[in-house]
């Protein structure tokens, strides 16, 4: 009853983990051997006497001095015998066997936080907030640290226990030796580099499995390309500067960072759930909003040290990859520290996180001035006319609302979309109605 109770006040992520450990206590009915037929592993400190034909005596169990622990049985010597009395008549014999490796594992934690070796750190840590770990060894490694914890101290060992799923073929077939579709990660590691892999595993959820294809691994590579777009986006940003004196002025870049504050309390959450998937797609989501959207219409601005939203621009910039930098560290640990070393001192895994700016800014402005560019772009391609192409005139229908949120953003989109003169009509829904491309200059 008490290991179930302590399973249930345990935080179990994914929750539905929890059963597999319930039915786990449940189905329990007789003892646990704890001996093992191994050569590695932690040797059980015991010794017989032999009797006078040197067979053991299991009634005469020699047992060392608790003071004396640990030793090996196969090399020291009970008290009161000599290294000579070993294996002959009336000497003695060890103890060959080995203890079971989830009886000696179910003492990480005690281990790891100085159980009656330093009580003051013990204190200060146990409980323990996480045991991260497979599902395959929820009835041996989280059971018998459970069982331990149970008896030395009444309580779990932990308040939170983050469940992964296995690695699995295409096929969906879990690796084995025995099958021939183990793959190690060496050649991956050296192929696509440490991001991309962290990214690859990342991307999944606590308790699903992760398909791996070697030959065709998609996830990897697409996280390979966000680690080189972290970087090739900082030294873009940072080649803009910041005046001392800058101030966000600009209700564009107000936008984007009052957007940016939704993404940092929305992955912030997602880290505190243990759902580091969700965490890793709302901030990459925005991430390449914010490169290929925010930054391209903003660069001609920040460019500009004439503009009056110069400043505005360089700092909004600044603020954003400062942030995103420590979101998306968790996961391209290797970029991320890269890129914060060419603006920040000390490493970005030991600064703060970050936290809601809480400025003021209107999100609909960066969405739907987003929205309005998508559309200029796609006439552009319509008219086989490349993105650098000047537009003459161009007009964009919308609601009222969105009108009123273009408008705040009306000189960068006319920059980016290197359009002359650009109209607004209202309209039941955002769309590019009408575009001139200015005629072509001959050579």
């Amino acid at each position: 009853d008490q290991l179930i109770t302590h399973g249930t006040e345990l935080n179990w992520h994914p929750e539905f983990m929890r059963v597999r450990y319930e039915n786990w206590v449940g189905g329990l009915t007789g003892d646990w051997l704890v001996s093992r037929q191994r050569f590695f592993g932690v040797p059980i400190p015991l010794w017989y006497a032999l009797d006078e034909n040197g067979e053991r005596d299991y009634d005469r169990v020699l047992t060392p001095d608790h003071a004396s622990l640990p030793i090996d049985p196969t090399s020291d010597v009970p008290a009161g015998y000599t290294a000579e009395q070993r294996g002959v008549p009336g000497g003695f014999d060890a103890e060959a066997d080995i203890l079971d490796t989830w009886a000696t594992s179910s003492l990480t934690p005690q281990l790891a936080g100085g159980w009656e070796r330093d009580a003051e750190l013990w204190d200060l840590v146990a409980p323990m907030d996480l045991r991260p770990q497979g599902q395959d060894i929820i009835r041996t490694w989280l059971f018998s640290t459970m069982l331990r914890s149970t008896l030395e101290d009444g309580r779990a060992p932990w308040r939170n226990a983050a469940i992964s799923g296995f690695i699995v073929d295409p096929d969906r077939k879990k690796m084995s030796k025995s099958k021939g579709n183990v793959v190690t990660p060496a050649d991956i590691l050296d192929t696509h580099g440490s991001d991309a892999v962290r990214y690859w595993s990342a991307s999944s959820r606590l308790g699903a499995d992760a398909a791996f294809d070697p030959q065709n691994p998609t996830q990897v590579k697409i996280g390979r390309r966000l680690a080189i777009k972290i970087l090739n986006a900082a030294k873009f940003v940072l080649s803009f500067p910041v005046p001392e004196d800058a101030e966000i002025t600009h209700a564009l870049d107000a936008s984007m960072l009052a957007t940016l504050d939704g993404v940092v309390r929305d992955a912030t959450a997602a880290f505190e759930n243990y759902d580091q998937a969700r965490a890793l797609e709302i901030t990459e989501a925005f991430f390449w909003t914010f490169c290929d959207d925010y930054l391209e219409r903003v660069k001609e601005r920040a460019y500009d040290r004439t503009d009056v939203g110069q400043a505005s621009a360089a700092l909004a910039l600044r603020l954003a990859l400062s942030t995103l930098l420590r979101l998306l560290a968790p996961v391209v640990s290797f970029a991320t520290e890269e890129a914060w070393s060419w603006f920040e001192d000390g490493s970005v895994h030991t600064a703060a996180w970050p936290e809601p700016r809480g400025g003021e800014g209107d999100p609909a402005i960066l969405a739907t001035s987003s929205k309005a560019l998508i559309g200029i772009r796609r006439a552009k391609t319509e008219a086989k006319a490349s993105q650098k192409t000047p537009v003459s005139s161009a007009t964009i229908a919308a609601p009222a609302a969105d009108i009123a949120a273009l408008e705040a953003a009306v000189d960068d989109l006319r920059a980016v979309g290197r359009i002359a003169e650009l109209t607004f009509v209202e309209a039941e829904e955002l769309a590019v109605t009408a575009i001139e491309l200015a005629p072509a200059v001959e050579a």
